[in-house]
């Protein structure tokens, strides 16, 4: 009898696992928890102010959040191996005045100037992984190093006037130029075909491998949601000033590198270097290449939010990169479902954790908030989403032993 009641529990445990709280508690809802938070944040700023979800202030917010977005898709990466960036604050910076001081000083031309602060993104990148990957320091102690040296960096390039204005050019119509409706209702089907495209390739793939492709509602279900979104903001974007260039850029780069993450070899590779290092070397991965490329990646990355953040802020200065960009890029992604423990998470998570972060911050302004308080609630935003990454990873070991 007491076998008999023991198996009905042990049943009733396995199904409580499989139910939605079982779900939430292993970070298996794929980030609807984040839309969740999202949707009531926007409620509650919208009940405090009625412009928050005005057409004027949602148009600034996806330009306030672009830099950061940018920023954090190469944190993401940094992430998925279980490692830690602490310089793409100060390298955006750095970056941003080498491609002002060009371009203004010099009298470079524009794309030259962005491309070469580009690259120098890269080179910073693959000098901080080499001391990580060939010397064995830990990236925390050589990120650190970087955080202070490319901040110095930063201040040499801009010399004693500290400020570069930037005129009208190619740099600033990156995030001065809106598009028409042609344009945006375009990009809304194109991206609603392209869910649904791709939803569809992966049951095939999945029906040929021999797997459970999986319910086709959940693909229908997904592809109306995504859809509607897209429309609406669409919509939104269209009663102000039309789509953003800056948007298009973020949103063609976020595609490119979930494409990388998901579909290509070296993004398996980096969710089995961040899952468990020993196995991936013994499975025959290059993990010193794998985690050069991430961190050359990354600094790009940060080099390219550095420079559309100048472009928004129409100057560079000795702040650009400093204040609150490192953590908003590092707490974005963590927030949005990345795990810090690596071998999970979504380069998606870099654009809702950045929509998350910068409504609050967006919102409190209205509200006309201090600074101080904004930095608290970020900080116990950040320090829950940590709490449930841990909590999700604990109840994932648990069920894999049992």
């Amino acid at each position: 009898m007491e076998g008999g009641v023991a198996g009905q529990l042990r049943t009733l445990g396995k199904e409580a696992r499989g139910g939605l709280l079982g779900r939430i508690l292993h970070g298996d809802l794929g980030g609807l928890q984040v839309f969740i938070a999202l949707a009531l944040i926007w409620v509650i700023f919208q009940l405090a102010n009625d412009r928050f979800l005005s057409a004027v202030n949602l148009t600034n917010l996806m330009l306030q959040v672009t830099a950061i977005a940018i920023i954090s898709i190469g944190v993401v990466f940094v992430l998925l191996l279980g490692e830690i960036d602490l310089s793409v604050g100060s390298v955006s910076g750095l970056c941003a005045s080498i491609m002002a001081v060009l371009s203004v000083q010099h009298g470079w031309s524009p794309v030259l100037a962005i491309l070469i602060g580009l690259l120098a993104g890269t080179s910073i990148g693959l000098f901080q992984g080499f001391f990580n990957t060939a010397l064995g320091i830990p990236t925390f102690v050589v990120t650190l190093a970087g955080l202070i040296a490319w901040q110095g960096a930063q201040l040499q390039v801009l010399g004693d006037t500290g400020t570069v204005n930037l005129p009208p050019s190619t740099i600033t119509d990156l995030t001065s130029t809106f598009y028409g409706a042609g344009v945006g209702w375009t990009l809304a089907v194109l991206v609603t075909g392209a869910v649904l495209a791709t939803g569809l390739l992966e049951r095939r793939r999945r029906q040929k491998a021999g797997l459970e492709p999986g319910p086709l509602p959940g693909l229908v279900i997904r592809t109306v949601l995504i859809g509607a979104v897209m429309f609406i903001g669409v919509a939104i974007l269209l009663s102000d000033r039309g789509v953003p260039l800056a948007v298009l850029i973020l949103l063609a780069l976020l595609a490119i590198f979930a494409f990388i993450a998901k579909r290509t070899t070296f993004g398996r590779h980096v969710y089995a270097v961040g899952g468990n290092a020993e196995a991936a070397r013994r499975a025959g991965i290059r993990i010193n290449r794998v985690r050069l490329t991430v961190y050359a990646l990354a600094s790009t990355l940060a080099a390219a939010g550095g420079i559309m953040a100048a472009s928004r802020l129409i100057a560079v200065n000795q702040s650009s990169g400093s204040g609150d960009v490192l953590i908003n890029a590092i707490a974005g992604p963590v927030i949005a479902g990345t795990s810090l423990f690596g071998g999970r998470g979504s380069v998606w998570t870099a654009l809702t954790g950045a929509l998350v972060i910068g409504s609050i911050s967006n919102g409190m302004d209205l509200l006309g908030l201090q600074s101080s308080v904004k930095f608290m609630i970020t900080g116990g935003v950040l320090l829950a989403a940590v709490t449930f990454d841990a909590i999700a990873r604990r109840q994932r070991s648990q069920v894999s032993v049992t």
